[in-house]
């Protein structure tokens, strides 16, 4: 037996199944999810940086999309606000220092 204690997306326990294997799962309700996957945010970001695979950014990017889901957030919005007033990172640019 394997204990995880995390967050899973919504096919995993069809392919646990699936495998050949059982699992128990168990449904949280919005707010003591919303706990599990502001961890599992560190956990995937880590693997990011451990790994610096870019497919690792996807499961980053799921998990931050549903926590601006559970706390009502339009996040597209934002990040489209963002750009027109402060732009995008397209162009490597790096602050160094600022002078009066």
């Amino acid at each position: 037996m394997v204990i995880y204690n995390k967050p899973i997306r919504d096919k995993i326990p069809e392919i646990i199944k699936e495998s050949g294997k059982n699992c128990n799962v168990k449904k949280l309700d919005d707010s003591e999810f919303l706990v599990q996957l502001e961890k599992k945010l560190v956990e995937e970001l880590a693997e990011y940086q451990e790994s610096k695979n870019v497919e690792e950014l996807a499961d980053v990017l799921e998990v931050v999309y549903r926590i601006s889901n559970l706390k009502g957030f339009d996040l597209d919005k934002a990040r489209l606000e963002k750009i027109e007033k402060r732009g995008k990172f397209e162009k490597n640019l790096f602050l160094i220092d600022t002078r009066d």
